[in-house]
């Protein structure tokens, strides 16, 4: 039997798969001919280079060097915001998460959703008050990933927005569908309550949500599930796509 090597391949931080590509740019707006004797538009293949080794690495725009990827770090933010307001980012997504499931296979048994503020000093429709940063204008990202940590859904929101209003979001609009397999859901006690044990529940998932204490509750000497109440949440991180 042949073995299946596909979760021990190396990430090239640098380049964008070439049969990942091939996908993407189909859904990329189409280059405007350019007229006159200007400087030539920068190739949207040096851009998804650019912005593939962005969002793998999490550094500043500004610390991508123009030899790298031969484009300019204002320029890859320019073209990646441009391309945010068109929803481009939103069919690529969707595409990227069928191309893992076909090539790297979703690990669907254990999944977990969870969250992360972030600043949007400049505002917006997605933005609120952080009500962790004196009430600075901010975003909440919220994911569910696979067991790997692989993204399958994505749902912004303004940063006062309740974590366990999410759940469904995420859960409904899971980019590919989902079997009809043994699934797995954890989350941190910030999903610890019963509308979203309901959901969870109606889902067909097996809940593992970590207990948050009621105010007069007694602290639990014995969990009756292992880890859940007295240990951190399980989380996940994405190494590999």
């Amino acid at each position: 039997m042949k073995k299946d090597t596909t979760k021990n391949r190396v990430v090239n931080y640098h380049v964008m798969p070439s049969k990942l590509w091939r996908k993407l740019k189909k859904h990329l707006p189409k280059q405007p001919q350019q007229k006159g004797a200007g400087r030539p538009r920068v190739q949207d293949r040096d851009v998804i280079n650019g912005i593939w080794y962005v969002l793998w690495t999490g550094c500043q725009w500004k610390a991508v060097k123009q030899e790298w990827f031969h484009v300019s770090s204002s320029t890859l933010h320019e073209r990646f915001q441009t391309w945010t307001k068109a929803g481009i980012f939103d069919q690529l997504f969707n595409i990227i998460v069928r191309f893992y499931a076909r090539e790297r296979h979703i690990g669907w048994k254990w999944q977990s959703v969870d969250s992360k503020m972030v600043p949007a000093p400049l505002g917006g429709a997605k933005t609120g008050k952080n009500p962790t940063d004196r009430g600075k204008s901010g975003a909440k990202i919220h994911l569910l990933v696979d067991e790997s940590g692989a993204p399958l859904a994505i749902h912004i929101t303004g940063a006062n927005e309740h974590d366990k209003w999410s759940v469904d979001d995420l859960v409904i609009h899971i980019t590919v569908k989902r079997p009809n397999s043994e699934q797995h859901l954890c989350g941190d006690k910030g999903y610890d309550y019963e509308d979203v044990h309901q959901f969870v529940k109606a889902q067909r998932y097996q809940s593992h949500i970590k207990h948050r204490r009621r105010r007069n509750e007694p602290k639990l000497e014995d969990c009756p599930i292992p880890g859940e109440a007295s240990f951190p949440a399980r989380r996940w991180w994405w190494n590999e796509p």
